[in-house]
């Protein structure tokens, strides 16, 4: 057991500190996080999670409605530590310093070995697990395109725009511009290009990006 997690000997027990119970939510959603990728969503079972996590099943209950909540924390928790959430609400920096950041993040996250891992695991198993791709939608995808979404509609980025772009398509199509190849990035390891040439070429792709829905000078 993580010693982090066991109460000093000489203190009596009583109610956790915040911090406490911060490490004990953190350390759940890591172990959870870590089964799945090692075992896939079908084979983890509440009652593993629990018990290598030193936690009752009624605790994820209580906390994330059962294994599919907790997917989705872990999830978001993982998207978290790229994009920060809602950070294009308020940001009045110009348009394509805005896009580029989001771009290069986004591209970080779904390139990194254990998103790819997630990505393929959902792919295999939604068919047989229906919550699987429903929760990864939810955490990662919808999210992302509503952040992007309420981007693009603010008037003065609408104003930037031809007139002829249709808001509703413009999260999704950002979104296949950065990614690039979905075949690659799923047949081949990313690690093992270049990140400078990775990075050429997704600049590439967002200055088609740019070409395609900014009103021309």
């Amino acid at each position: 057991m993580n010693k982090a997690l066991v109460p000093p000997a000489n203190k009596a027990p009583g109610r956790p500190k915040a911090a406490d119970l911060e490490a004990r939510h953190q350390c759940l959603i890591e172990t959870a996080g870590q089964l799945f990728l090692k075992l896939g969503y079908g084979k983890v079972s509440l009652e593993l999670i629990a018990r290598e996590a030193h936690v009752a099943v009624r605790t994820i209950y209580v906390k994330f409605g059962g294994k599919s909540g907790l997917f989705q924390k872990v999830l978001i928790a993982n998207r978290d530590r790229f994009i920060t959430p809602n950070q294009m609400a308020e940001d009045r920096r110009p348009f394509k310093v805005v896009i580029d950041e989001f771009g290069e993040h986004f591209f970080d996250m779904i390139t990194a070995p254990e998103a790819l891992a997630v990505q393929r695991m959902v792919i295999a198993e939604t068919k047989t697990n229906p919550e699987v791709g429903t929760s990864f939608y939810e955490a990662g995808p919808r999210q992302t395109r509503e952040m992007l979404g309420h981007y693009f509609a603010r008037p003065e980025i609408r104003a930037q725009m031809r007139d002829d772009v249709d808001l509703e398509l413009l999260p999704s199509f950002l979104i296949q511009c950065i990614m690039g190849d979905p075949f690659s990035r799923f047949l081949f390891d990313p690690a093992a290009q270049p990140r400078d040439e990775m990075l050429r070429l997704l600049h590439k792709r967002l200055a088609l990006f740019y070409r395609s829905v900014l009103q021309q000078p």
